[in-house]
C-alpha cells in the first residue's frame, strides 16, 4: 500500500517549501496550502492519500482542518505538525481525529517514519475490516445448509461461478437466501480478500438510489454536505451485490450498463471519472422477462446482468433439508437468547416437514425463533408452532405423510380440495371417490370459501377427468 498524494498545510512560506520538497524526494505528488481555508477548498475538488499540516495557523488552525477532513474525506490520515508538543494538544489532535503528531524542527528521516506509520495504520485498519468481512462470509457460507440434490446442486454451481469475474445473476423466491449465496460466490472467489458491499435497490428513491451506487460531491444536491464515495468505489477490486435490481428507474439503469460495459463513472454532481474493477452480483424476486415487455427493464441491461444465471430452489422442493435447517436454527437462537431448548418433538418435526413454507428458509428461521423463546421447557413441541393450517404438502408417496401433527378436520378439507383439483372441480365424482354424498361435498364447499380457501371451479368440456394426483397419492380411483 503507498501513500502518493499528499496535501501539506503550512501558513510559514519557508517551511512550507522544505516539507514538500521532502516529501517529492519520497516519491510523493505533493498539494500545497498556506492556510486552513485554501486547504479545505482543495479537499472539495481533489483526493488525496494523506493530509500534513501545521497546528497553529490563522483563522482556521490545524485543529479545525482535521475536522474538515474528518468530514470531507473520512478516513483520510491526517498528522499534524507542531512546535507546541504539549500532551494538551496531542490530546486534543487525537480527540479530533488525527492519526499522528510530528514536532518541529523535523529532518527528512523523521518524515518518512512518519509516512510509515501512516502506511502501516491504515494497512491495520484494511486488514481489520478484511477480517470481519472474512468472518461474514464464512458465517453466510455455512449458512447456506442441505443435504437435498437441489442445494447440493447450487453449491456445485457456486463453486464454479465463483472462480469467474463474470456478472451473476441469482434468482429465487423471497427467503431463499440470495445474500448468502451472494457472499458464498464472493467468499470463494479470488476476490475473497477484497470488499463486498451491498446496496438494496428496493429500499432508497431514485435520487438516494444514485448517489449510494455511484457517490456525490459536495453540494451535489440538498443535503450533500460532503464529498462521499458510492457503493461502486467502495467495491473496488472486490464484489458488489445489487439486490432486487428489478426496482431500478429507467435512468439509473443506462447508468448501470455503463459502469458494467465501460467499468467507469463520474459521482453525482463531479465531473472526474472513476475508472473501478468491481464483480457484480444481482438478485430479483421478479419475472424480468415480463418486466422488459411492459418497457420497465431495459433489456440490454438484463443481458448484461444475465451472463451466469443461478436459480435458488424454493424450501418446498426440497423439504428433505427441513430437519436440518431447524436444528441449526435451533443451536443458534437457543444460545442468542440463553434458553436451554435442545431438541424438537417428532411430532413437531413432522409439522415442519409437512408445512410448504411459502416464506422459505427466512420463514422457518422466523418460526423457530419464535417457538425458542415461547417454549416452557427444553423441547419445542407443536403448541409451539402456529403455523397456518391451509399450507401444507401432501407428498404423492405416502397419501397420510402429510396428515401427521394436522387435526382431522383439516386432513378432511386438504383431501376434499386435492380431490375437487384432480377431478377438474367435478363435484359428483368427487362425492362418489370419497364415499360423501354430494350435498356433503356443496357444504363442505361453501365452509371452506367461507373460511377463505380456494376451490377449484368445475371445467366444462372434459368427459372424464384425469386422477394421475389421486392414484400417485394412493386415493381410491
Amino acid at each position: 500500500m503507498k501513500l502518493e498524494r499528499a496535501l501539506v498545510v503550512e501558513d510559514d512560506q519557508l517551511n512550507r517549501e522544505y516539507v514538500v520538497e521532502a516529501l517529492a524526494a519520497l516519491g510523493i505528488d505533493v498539494r500545497a496550502a498556506k492556510n486552513g481555508r485554501e486547504a479545505i477548498a482543495l479537499l472539495e475538488r481533489e483526493e488525496v492519500d494523506f493530509v500534513l499540516t501545521d497546528l497553529r495557523m490563522p483563522e482556521v488552525d490545524g485543529l479545525g482542518v482535521v475536522r474538515a477532513v474528518r468530514e470531507l474525506a473520512p478516513g483520510t490520515p491526517i498528522a499534524l505538525m507542531t512546535a507546541h508538543g504539549t500532551l494538551d494538544v496531542a490530546v486534543e489532535a487525537l480527540r479530533e481525529g488525527a492519526d499522528d503528531i510530528l514536532l518541529k524542527p523535523f529532518g527528512p528521516d523523521q518524515l518518512a517514519l512518519l509516512i510509515e506509520r501512516l502506511i502501516g495504520r491504515k494497512e491495520l485498519k484494511h486488514e481489520n475490516q478484511r477480517l470481519r468481512r472474512q468472518i461474514e462470509d464464512d458465517t453466510a457460507s455455512r449458512e447456506i445448509l442441505g443435504r437435498s440434490p437441489a442445494i447440493a446442486k447450487v453449491h456445485d454451481q457456486i463453486k464454479r461461478i465463483a472462480q469467474s469475474k463474470a456478472t451473476v445473476f441469482i434468482r429465487g423466491e423471497s427467503g431463499t437466501g440470495k445474500e448468502l449465496a451472494a457472499r458464498a460466490i464472493h467468499q470463494l472467489s479470488p476476490r475473497a480478500d477484497g470488499p463486498f458491499v451491498r446496496v438494496n435497490c428496493a429500499a432508497l428513491s431514485e435520487t438516494l438510489l444514485e448517489s449510494e451506487m455511484f457517490g456525490h460531491e459536495r453540494g451535489s444536491f440538498t443535503g450533500a454536505m460532503a464529498r462521499r464515495e458510492g457503493r461502486f468505489e467502495l467495491a473496488h477490486k472486490g464484489t458488489l451485490l445489487l439486490d432486487e435490481v428489478s426496482e431500478v428507474s429507467p435512468r439509473i439503469q443506462a447508468k448501470l450498463l455503463r459502469v458494467l460495459e465501460e467499468e467507469e463513472f463520474e459521482r453525482v454532481g463531479g465531473t472526474r471519472t472513476l475508472a473501478v474493477d468491481v464483480r457484480v452480483i444481482a438478485t430479483s424476486n421478479r419475472d424480468l422477462e415480463k418486466a422488459i415487455k411492459d418497457g420497465t427493464f431495459r433489456e440490454d441491461l438484463f443481458y448484461r446482468l444475465h451472463v451466469v444465471p443461478l436459480q435458488l430452489p424454493p424450501l418446498r422442493e426440497r423439504l428433505e433439508d427441513v430437519p436440518l435447517l431447524a436444528r441449526a436454527f435451533l443451536e443458534r437462537y437457543a444460545k442468542e437468547n440463553g434458553k436451554a431448548v435442545q431438541r424438537i418433538t417428532p411430532a413437531a418435526m413432522d409439522r415442519l416437514g409437512a408445512y410448504r413454507w411459502p416464506g422459505n428458509v427466512r420463514e422457518l428461521s422466523n418460526v423457530i425463533q419464535r417457538a425458542v423463546v415461547l417454549a416452557p421447557g427444553d423441547a419445542i413441541d407443536v403448541q409451539e408452532l402456529p403455523l397456518p393450517d391451509a399450507v401444507y404438502n401432501a407428498p404423492r408417496n405416502d397419501a397420510l405423510a402429510g396428515a401427521v401433527g394436522m387435526r382431522a378436520e383439516d386432513v378432511e378439507r386438504e383431501l376434499i380440495l386435492r380431490t375437487l383439483r384432480a377431478t377438474a372441480g367435478n363435484r359428483t365424482r368427487t362425492a362418489v371417490l370419497l364415499d360423501l354424498t354430494a350435498r356433503t361435498i356443496n357444504n363442505k364447499i361453501r365452509l371452506y370459501r367461507g373460511q377463505g380457501f380456494e376451490v377449484p371451479e368445475p371445467t366444462r368440456g372434459i368427459a372424464r377427468p384425469r386422477l394421475i394426483e389421486l392414484e400417485a397419492t394412493g386415493a381410491p380411483a
